[in-house]
């Protein structure tokens, strides 16, 4: 037997289908008695667990508040993972992740229990074989990731030993303007490596999204057309027909804007018009997306150009909502946007001169992302003045979510005797093609995590770029008047319509 020792001769290096597993390897989960973390984090780290992806060994440990014990701490995983986890379960699976499964009590600035931690790591690198190698993951409100990214430096947690890695996990908002960013990224890049640092955009965990790379690059038919000459304008949105719920604290100050257009909108539009990259390696990726989010221009005047909206009460889907300013714990004066819709330009061959329209909002008409290239109009239509009456222009859409997939808009004849066109729509619907179901955004990226890819993971760089487009606006806007009000339920103020009629454009009902 040939080749490399230990080595399954079985296994073909060309066979695509063998999954990626990680090897000996940790995670710690600040913050582990949150929401995120039981809804998504802990259903994800078991959905890894039962595809084999993660090492026999791997280790879990939970750091809150709460007095638990570690089999406390068992019992609100295993909760969590019958509750929300996206394969079935199985006691074999559950029995083996239940050995390395750990809970430290403690606050963030509580020495002890950071000391608690250490030992408890170098525990389960003897009980577990983890080899040093571990993650943390800050599921924290923001304002405590400098206290954490602290603590782990102080007792010797982020220290690389030879032939291991200690790796930290970030969750958004980074920061909430470009100064907040820069001063977040120093104090973070002190004490991990820049490329042991990931920033989470859950978004870019998402099948859809990664399908913009293969749709684009893989296609012939899609690339040619993809620039000025035949390209209107971009949409993208992403709508939510959920108020703020219990989020009032994290989100009455930010909005909309910073909450999803810096991070979310700004990366969709980056891999929309970014050019093709030398390779999918990591640095090849994110060289391309700082050239387009370099490029992108701001419009000269903001009034005109930007909208920023505020849910207020009324009917939906049938039962009466509260508006923004009558939930619990928001400030009746609170000028915090519920709704922004901004547009930008990128200035470079590929794109000038093409506006990209993005908007996204609370208590809108439903919950959907996509992401719409809408093309011109044909130069010459050799019909009769009515027979393209309701034939608007060619549009492919990729829907991020929900019904993932992609839409092509086109015209088509009428059946009939006389010459009638109008638009008809071709479908892909991931659900329909594929019989295995998509992994969830958060099981691709702590896979990733552990492996040391960061494909998928913003720089730091985007991170600051991004906040450099939208500081200017958010300025502007503390300036100048208040949220336009707008019924929940709706798709928006009537400001965001009268800012596509100007451009004789209007905008698509997803």
């Amino acid at each position: 037997m040939s080749g490399v020792p230990g080595a399954n001769p079985l296994r073909d290096a060309q066979d695509r289908r063998l999954p990626r597993i990680a090897g000996p390897s940790g995670l710690v989960i600040f913050g582990v008695t949150g929401d995120l973390s039981r809804k998504k984090l802990m259903p994800a780290v078991y959905d890894l667990a039962n595809r084999g992806l993660l090492p026999p060994g791997f280790s879990l440990i939970g750091f809150a508040r709460r007095e638990w014990q570690n089999e406390d701490f068992a019992q609100e995983v295993h909760d969590a993972v019958k509750q929300h986890a996206r394969t079935p379960f199985r006691e074999e699976v559950w029995q083996q992740l239940i050995q390395g499964m750990r809970f430290v009590q403690g606050n963030f600035d509580d020495d002890d229990a950071f000391e608690t931690l250490k030992a408890t790591i170098q525990e389960l690198d003897k009980a577990q074989g983890t080899g040093g190698n571990f993650a943390f993951y800050l599921s924290v409100p923001p304002k405590f990731f400098p206290q954490v990214v602290q603590q782990l430096k102080k007792h010797g947690l982020a220290d690389q030993k030879e032939g291991s890695w200690r790796r930290a996990v970030i969750e958004k908002p980074f920061g909430h303007d470009l100064t907040s960013a820069q001063e977040l990224n120093q104090l973070v890049h002190d004490v991990f490596p820049p490329n042991e640092v990931f920033r989470i955009d859950h978004y870019l965990g998402k099948e859809t999204v990664q399908n913009i790379l293969a749709l684009r690059f893989a296609n012939t038919m899609f690339e040619p057309i993809w620039n000025r000459s035949y390209v209107d304008h971009v949409q993208i949105t992403m709508a939510e027909d959920i108020g703020i719920g219990g989020r009032a604290g994290y989100y009455d100050g930010i909005g909309a804007a910073r909450d999803v257009i810096q991070n979310h909108l700004l990366q969709l539009l980056a891999l929309t018009a970014m050019e093709e990259p030398g390779s999918f390696h990591p640095k090849a990726l994110v060289a391309e997306k700082l050239k387009v989010l370099t490029a992108v221009e701001l419009p000269d005047d903001l009034g005109k150009h930007t909208v920023r909206g505020q849910y207020c009460h009324a009917w939906q889907g049938g039962e009466e909502v509260l508006g923004y300013l009558e939930e619990d714990g928001i400030d009746p004066k609170s000028v915090t946007d519920t709704f922004a819709a901004i547009k930008l330009t990128i200035n470079n061959r590929r794109w000038a001169g093409v506006p990209f329209y993005l908007r996204t909002g609370k208590r809108l008409g439903r919950r959907v992302t996509e992401i719409a290239v809408v093309f011109k109009r044909a130069p010459y239509l050799p019909f009769e003045s009515g027979a393209t009456e309701e034939l608007g222009g060619n549009a492919l859409v990729i829907r991020v979510q929900p019904d993932e997939g992609v839409t092509v808009r086109f015209g088509s004849k009428v059946p009939g005797t006389s010459m009638e066109v109008r638009d008809v729509t071709m479908d892909f619907a991931y659900g329909e093609s594929f019989t295995e179901s998509s992994p969830e955004a958060y099981e691709r990226l702590i896979l990733d995590v552990l492996l040391g890819d960061a494909n998928l993971f913003p720089r730091h760089q985007e991170v600051e770029l991004s906040w450099n487009i939208l500081d200017p606006i958010e300025e502007y806007w503390d300036k100048h008047g208040k949220p336009a009000q707008y019924a929940a339920g709706t798709w928006g103020p009537a400001e965001a319509d009268e800012m596509l009629a100007r451009d004789g454009r209007s905008w698509r009902r997803p």
